[in-house]
């Protein structure tokens, strides 16, 4: 064949990616389609073969909002089980019944809103459900494999296209559209971003979701720097869509700026491609970044830019080419699968950590004996509950009846503990009772028969669900005219709780919380309604208990050979999203009913069904055993019955310590964990419960550890000397006590799952994660390794550690940082006290300034060869008016210098930066810190040392 000549070179098509097909597309379009595309519900476009669309299906542990699907245990439950193949598969069953509801309405996403990555660093945090663990990188391991699940493993064809939510810093409820994390360099590099990370290096996720928060004094929402970060992690396209309403908070709430034209423009550049704002109404949307475009805020490129990244979305699941979709083909019926079903029941019982025993548990012996009697007791004791995100289960499980079920030939008797109650109205003469079909009370029974009875139970703070004897619903308010017509507490905000309130003359009155209304009986109708404004104008009741929930529990537990106590919260009081826990408490009410089972039954065992840790007191102590689950869905019942009796070996393992008092906590705004000593990391406290803690129902033995000559693993002999199966959690966690900053006490370094057969032993290779020993260097700007002297140590939680080898790392020592010539960020310093991380500018940049209540703070920056310098150029501006004053002071001045002070000079707001010059006279070549001063207003972003 001959030889082509030059000019004949033919043109290469490029490959049908779907990057290229989403830049072909947006090439296609008119300026009002693209604007129509940045909203979160999207029209289609018909003659581009767009279908309508939109982001975000809610996907946390099971498909929500959507009717019936399979609900699995929450993030918190799953993490637990430390089984990132495990978590793969929940993911995967989970992505089949998106594709199913898709398949029955091609409106439903493939882009899922989940998993949540905000390390769980405060217990009290509302949405501690929501998460996986403490521990950043553990996060990211279990993360990225419910995530990978969600992907699906196919290389070209995503089954659907996970979210990364919430970046970044975020784990606290009240005020969260306005509080500003504290985010240190450290804090930053080293704990947060590390959970979102992983999965986003690791290619498992399409899309990230900004918090409501501010970070450093700027809304997430606009936070470029942070986002950029973010992409910078992958050379694949990265959607980022706004959480619900976050780009109108940025004018109403927070008031960063004064027109939604202009945050709207501030968002889009900064990085945010999908607006979730006005519900379905995407108008407000398009009006503003239209006008943002006609002023001059933005280009058309720029919303090419998101356009693309939508696009890119759509086509990675297959949309845009669906002859090619390998899972087009997944049905509407794909839902309730048998196998999601025996899924969902093995990762409730993989999730059970046995915290305590005392050799009660398994209930089943090894010779199949169980006992003749067993009573399940406390409000969960049947109850399966549901949190903000759960789907629909199919059927639900409770913990009595899956006793009941297994233990053939036991007698299981269920008690809920709660008071059984009757309400006489002080107006009427006559008993509150349900009258109608529709629920509507009316206060006209003259005897406290079941019609007017109610099972009142008591979640704690003072707030309490009734629930109607004969039909079985809940009392709810969602009306004024208040009804028994409620299923379960549920909703935005939930309708079926009520406060009591205690009146001098011993009667009560009921507000509703949910409306901050209290209930009165109507003249002449006597219908019950939720109108009263005070407690003076409410309805005044003699509360008549018909049957008391302890003498109940108590006589049932002295009946039973065993007790189980089933206590811990309802997901939608006291702590989910919007409201944090008011502490770490087991309910008053909880504590009562277990005192009356343990007190007629020393055969009593705690079984706590939460969404969070609780300091469990003195209980943990006579306990005959505690065990944990989270709310674990429609398999409850079962997964947790099948760890009771021994059926499944214990196999969780703590994600999340158990703090042993309120006062071991840090306030819940402070995310400065080093400064706040918070989490295991950190905390000087002994924990009730270690990061990483769970029993088996056998005995393991840690023989011996040994470093791999590369340093890099570590080898583990341990031995099962117990008579049953263990399924043994070895964790290897790296400390350096010799480091010359201040770093974790311990942190995870790595785990390997082992099954033991009894009298086995096996050598286990844990692998090293070099993160673990990494720190963030604020000179430098980088992760890095220190040289010196590490150790690993090896056991069974971060509180049990029996081994240890150490390690070294060569190097030369860090020595003091030269820095005649250098610029040093205020926000890399050392240690400070009375200042606060604030933003530099609108769009980008940290400085520092005077903490709100504080006159005056000071931070310092240590190590510092400072051979050379004369004097340093500050960086300053004030937030305001005022004395505001810069003093610079140092340990290495020369004989007979004192600090020098220096005024600000008047500036045109917080962002107008101006340079003032500082004379430093150092002894020759000193080292040593530096600190600085500001008072009042002061603000300070960078030091230039010359």
């Amino acid at each position: 064949m001959a030889a082509q000549a030059d000019d004949e070179v033919q043109p290469v098509t490029p490959p049908t990616t779907p990057a290229n097909r989403a830049r072909a597309l947006v090439a296609l379009m008119t300026l009002d389609e693209k604007l129509a595309l940045l909203h979160q519900v999207s029209p289609g476009i018909e003659r581009l073969g767009l279908a309508p669309f939109r982001t975000g299906t809610e996907a946390l542990h099971g498909v929500s909002w959507l009717g019936t699907a399979t609900v699995f245990p929450q993030p918190v439950g799953l993490a637990a089980t430390w089984d990132a193949e495990l978590l793969e598969r929940v993911g995967d069953a989970v992505a089949t019944e998106v594709r199913a509801k898709h398949a029955a309405d091609p409106t439903v996403s493939l882009n899922v809103w989940a998993p949540v990555v905000n390390p769980l660093r405060h217990p009290l945090w509302g949405r501690n459900e929501e998460g996986f663990s403490e521990d950043p990188c553990l996060t990211a391991h279990l993360a990225g494999a419910y995530a990978l699940g969600l992907r699906g493993r196919h290389p070209d064809v995503w089954k659907t296209v996970p979210t990364l939510k919430h970046f970044l810093a975020y784990s606290n409820e009240a005020d969260r559209s306005v509080t500003s994390s504290q985010m240190r360099p450290r804090v930053l590099h080293e704990y947060e971003l590390p959970a979102f990370r992983g999965p986003v290096e690791a290619g498992v996720v399409g899309a990230v979701m900004p918090s409501y928060n501010l970070v450093n004094g700027r809304p997430n929402h606009v936070a470029k720097e942070l986002l950029d970060e973010l992409r910078s992690w992958t050379d694949e396209s990265l959607l980022v869509v706004s959480d619900a309403a976050a780009p109108t908070n940025l004018v109403e709430s927070e008031r960063y700026y004064d027109s939604h034209v202009t945050s709207h423009a501030a968002s889009l550049l900064a990085g945010v491609d999908s607006f979730t704002d006005n519900d379905t109404d995407s108008g407000p949307t398009i009006e503003r970044v239209r006008t943002a475009l006609e002023q001059g805020l933005v280009t058309e490129r720029d919303i090419d830019t998101a356009v693309q990244r939508l696009l890119h979305v759509r086509a990675l699941t297959g949309e845009l080419d669906r002859d090619n979709d390998p899972y087009a083909s997944i049905p509407a019926t794909s839902l309730d699968l048998p196998e999601h079903r025996a899924l969902a029941r093995e990762a409730t019982a993989r999730g059970v950590v046995v915290l305590t025993n005392d050799g009660i548990l398994p209930l089943v012996g090894d010779d199949g004996q169980s006992p003749a009697s067993v009573a399940v007791v406390g409000p969960l004791a049947e109850r399966v509950l549901h949190d903000w995100y759960s789907g629909t289960p199919p059927y639900l499980h409770g913990l009595g009846s899956a006793l009941d079920a297994r233990l053939a030939g036991t007698e299981v008797t269920v008690v809920d503990g709660a008071d059984r109650v009757a309400l006489r109205s002080s107006s009427t003469g006559r008993y509150l009772r349900v009258s109608q079909g529709d629920g509507t009370m009316t206060a006209d029974s003259p005897v406290p028969d079941e019609s007017a009875c109610f099972d009142l139970t008591d979640w704690g703070d003072g707030v309490v669900t009734l629930r109607h004897v004969l039909t079985g619903a809940l009392v709810s308010g969602r009306s004024w005219i208040v009804r028994a017509d409620a299923e379960r507490v549920g909703g935005w905000v939930a309708q079926e709780t009520f406060r009591l309130h205690r009146h001098d003359d011993a009667t009560w009155s009921v507000k509703h919380i949910g409306s901050g209304r209290w209930l009165r009986v109507q003249a002449g109708s006597g219908t019950l309604v939720a109108e009263a404004e005070t407690a003076q104008d409410a309805e005044r009741f003699d509360l008549k208990t018909v049957v008391s929930g302890e003498v109940a529990v108590a006589e049932a537990a002295a009946a039973a050979q065993a007790v189980v106590v089933a206590v811990g919260n309802d997901p939608h009081i006291l702590g989910r999203e919007t409201e944090d826990r008011p502490g770490l408490a087991l309910p008053a009410r909880a504590q009562a009913l277990w005192r009356a089972a343990r007190e007629a039954n020393d055969r009593a065992v705690l079984a706590v069904v939460s969404s969070y840790p609780y300091a469990l007191g003195e209980i943990a102590e006579t306990a005959a055993a505690v065990v944990w689950s989270s709310h674990a869905g429609q398999e409850l019942g079962p997964g947790l019955t099948d760890v009771l009796v021994g059926d499944e070996e214990p196999y969780g393992r703590l994600a999340q310590t158990w703090t042993a008092e309120d006062a071991h906590l840090a306030d819940i705004l402070d995310y400065d964990i080093i400064a706040s000593r918070s989490t295991y990391w950190y905390s000087p406290h002994e924990p009730l419960f270690a990061f990483g803690h769970g029993l088996t129902y056998s005995t393991v033995e840690y023989v011996g550890a040994r470093l791999a000559d590369d340093g890099r693993a570590v080898t583990v002999d341990v031995s099962n000397t117990g008579a049953r199966t263990a399924h043994e959690l070895v964790q290897v966690y790296s400390a350096a006590p010799e480091h010359r900053l201040p770093v974790p006490r311990v942190r995870l370094a790595g785990h390997e799952r082992v099954t033991l057969a009894p009298g086995e032993r096996r050598s286990v290779e844990v692998s090293v994660d070099e993160a673990a020993l990494a720190v963030w260097d604020v000179r430098t700007h980088t992760l890095r390794v220190e040289p010196g002297e590490y150790e690993l140590r090896v056991g069974p939680s971060s509180g049990d550690l029996p081994l240890m080898v150490r390690r070294t790392v060569a190097g030369t020592p860090v020595g003091a940082t030269a820095v005649l010539g250098t610029t040093v960020r205020a926000a890399d310093f050392d240690a400070a006290r009375g200042l606060v991380l604030a933003e530099r500018t609108r769009e980008r940049g940290d400085a520092m300034e005077v903490a709100a209540g504080r006159s005056a703070g000071w931070l310092e920056l240590r190590d510092l060869d400072l051979s050379g310098v004369g004097a340093l150029a500050l960086t300053v501006a004030r937030r305001g008016p005022g004395r505001a004053t810069v003093t610079v002071s140092s340990d290495v001045l020369a004989s007979g210098r004192h600090p020098e002070v220096c005024q600000v000079p008047p500036t045109d707001g917080p962002y107008d930066w101006q340079t003032v010059t500082v004379p430093l006279t150092a002894d020759p070549g000193a080292a040593g810190l530096l600190r600085i001063t500001l008072g009042g207003p002061a603000r300070l972003a960078e030091i230039v040392f010359g």
